[in-house]
């Protein structure tokens, strides 16, 4: 039996880097070589700073670099040395010639077959780790036939993986599946088991899975097609609910709750991204197209769609907050990977919503602490995206992001944890109004501010709807001059408690009534607090209906014969501010 002691690994980005740390994590006793054409990834590699971010990954790399788990530059001697060799490198969707727009291109997958040829000898075990599309092992396996030679064997499996960015390490040390086809002959499942025997240091055998080359390669893209299609579905059932009145996360639950179905991947969101989902979902289109399949390339054709839709109607949200218009305003992007806990931009959502935003005419100021600005820069200078990477785009890497938010924006825009807030400023003369509204879809919490500064007149009113925990806050601060008002209510549903507190500060005096009532009805709550303060009357009114989803909030100062109305709100099934 054949056993593997030297792995070489061509590509060491985020799929190679990753799993070949864990294997070398994994099995002490065989040396890993990662190897690749870029000299400052790899310095990254053997650096302190990893050219990619994974929870986890810095404790498995350190753990075993420079013991069994190296990185270099020279391709040809870890080649030459290896008797299994990964390739990792990146297959994207062509952008030129036949194909274009949908098949994958595989000329890194052609080049590092020819490099591998013509300086092997013996005999190699090659894997095709990269996503490929079907019958890429045959190609692979034709341009070693053509050349040759009398000491050469080598075999051709695929072993595709399954990671999810974010959680890649804890998905190689614990995986659902090892998928590994190869050819039916005896030298093919001679290979086969010897990648088995690897995979079983800390895989069991029940999880690993044998399978002919071509089942292997197509249930790849399967499984990403079915996985972009469920963020798809559930994507389009978020606009059938903002239509309704129907609520996503509800409708889901109750969804996933079903076993038939299950509750991963039914998460509303402003669309998929990553390296994977979009470009095998195009892959298996053209290959649909090929095989004369329109109908099934229709059909899968419409999850991309249905992706670009959501992405184009989450911008227009934006928009339709900021009064119809976006020109000349800033707003801040918080989040410019294409999911948390991974620094990948590759077909991030926030790119797509970045370019439809400068479209408008935006000025947008874009943060993330794991994205470097040349990376956000080099992708929203695409030819796709933007003529021009700086046409009203300031990318901040601030530490302090409230002071990042308050000094540039007009609208904040939160996309890594599918949050998005909205902030509207309109300046009239002296006359300052501000609003900020937040929609926080996986926590059901609705806050809404509103500030309204005339002159050096400032009135502060803050309403807070948390429904998972029925809680209603508000807090209502006045400051006139050298004289603050501050009034704050506090209705809890779920404990039936309903406290009003307001406090009046007039110069040296100081006036502190305080009302607390119980309501163990939940009907109507009012609470009027006022005050007669040298021919000046105001009052306060907070009021509460409990029944139906109605709560407004209306505030009112009349201030020597000025007569200023501030801000309502009314939540029924979804938030709609309004500033006057």
């Amino acid at each position: 039996m054949f056993k593997i002691k030297r792995i070489c690994c061509i590509g060491a980005g985020y799929v190679g880097g990753p799993t070949c740390s864990v294997i070398a994590h994994m099995c002490p006793e065989v040396h890993v070589t990662v190897v690749d054409v870029n000299e400052s990834r790899i310095n990254a590699w053997n650096s302190d700073t990893l050219p990619i971010y994974e929870p986890g990954l810095q404790e498995v790399v350190e753990s075993c670099r420079g013991r069994n788990l190296y990185f270099s530059t020279d391709i040809d001697s870890a080649i030459r040395n290896a008797d299994l060799i990964f390739i990792s490198v990146n297959t994207p969707t062509k952008t030129y010639g036949m194909g274009k727009g949908r098949a994958a291109d595989l000329k890194y997958i052609e080049a590092c077959a020819r490099r591998i040829v013509e300086v092997s000898n013996g005999y190699k075990i090659v894997t095709e780790k990269s996503t490929v599309p079907v019958r890429a092992a045959e190609s692979i396996r034709r341009i070693f036939d053509s050349n040759t030679k009398p000491n050469l064997n080598l075999q051709v499996l695929s072993n595709p993986e399954f990671l999810a960015e974010g959680t890649a390490v804890r998905d190689l040390k614990e995986p659902d599946r090892v998928l590994i086809g190869g050819d039916e002959t005896a030298e093919g499942q001679r290979a086969i088991q010897a990648l088995c025997d690897i995979y079983e240091h800390w895989v069991p055998k029940s999880r690993i899975i044998t399978t002919n080359t071509w089942s292997s390669e197509l249930s790849k893209l399967a499984a990403n097609a079915f996985l972009a299609q469920r963020i798809s579905s559930i994507n389009s059932i978020s606009a059938l609910c903002e239509a309704t009145g129907a609520d996503v996360e509800e409708v889901a639950l109750a969804i996933g709750m079903d076993q038939r179905i299950g509750s991963k991947f039914l998460k509303a969101s402003v669309g998929f991204g990553g390296s994977c989902f979009q470009k095998d979902v195009l892959n298996l289109v053209y290959l649909c197209e090929a095989l004369n399949l329109p109908e099934v390339a229709s059909y899968w054709q419409q999850v991309i769609d249905m992706n670009e839709y959501q992405r184009r109607r989450f911008a227009c949200r934006i928009i339709d907050c900021l009064f119809n218009t976006v020109t000349g305003k800033k707003i801040a992007l918080l989040g410019f990977s294409f999911k948390k806990d991974t620094g990948d931009t590759r077909e991030s959502s926030t790119i797509y919503i970045s370019k439809y935003l400068m479209d408008e005419g935006a000025q947008l100021h874009i943060y993330d602490p794991k994205v470097l600005k040349e990376q956000i820069l080099l992708d929203l200078s695409q030819p796709h995206i933007s003529e021009d990477s700086r046409r009203g785009v300031c990318v901040s890497l601030c530490v302090s992001l409230p002071g990042f938010i308050v000094s540039v924006t007009s609208c904040i825009v939160m996309v890594s944890d599918w949050v998005f807030l909205a902030v509207c400023v309109v300046m009239v003369s002296d006359w300052v109004f501000f609003a900020l509204c937040v929609v926080m879809v996986s926590e059901w919490v609705f806050p809404a501010v509103c500030v309204v500064m005339v002159s050096d007149w400032v009135f502060l009113a803050v309403c807070v709807v948390m429904v998972s925990d029925w809680v209603f806050f508000a807090l209502c601060v006045v400051m006139v001059s050298e004289w603050v008002f501050p009034a704050v209510c506090v209705v809890m549903v779920s404990d039936w408690v309903f406290p009003a507190v307001c406090v009046v500060m007039v110069s040296d005096w100081c006036f502190l009534p305080c009302a607390l009532s119980w309501c163990l009805i939940g009907c109507f709550l009012p609470c009027v607090l006022s005050w007669c303060l040298i021919g000046c009357f105001l009052p306060c009114v907070l009021s509460w209906c409990l029944n139906g989803c109605f709560l407004p909030c209306a505030l009112s100062w009349c201030l020597i014969g000025c007569f200023l109305p501030c801000v309502s709100w009314c939540l029924i099934g979804c938030f709609l501010p309004c500033v006057s």
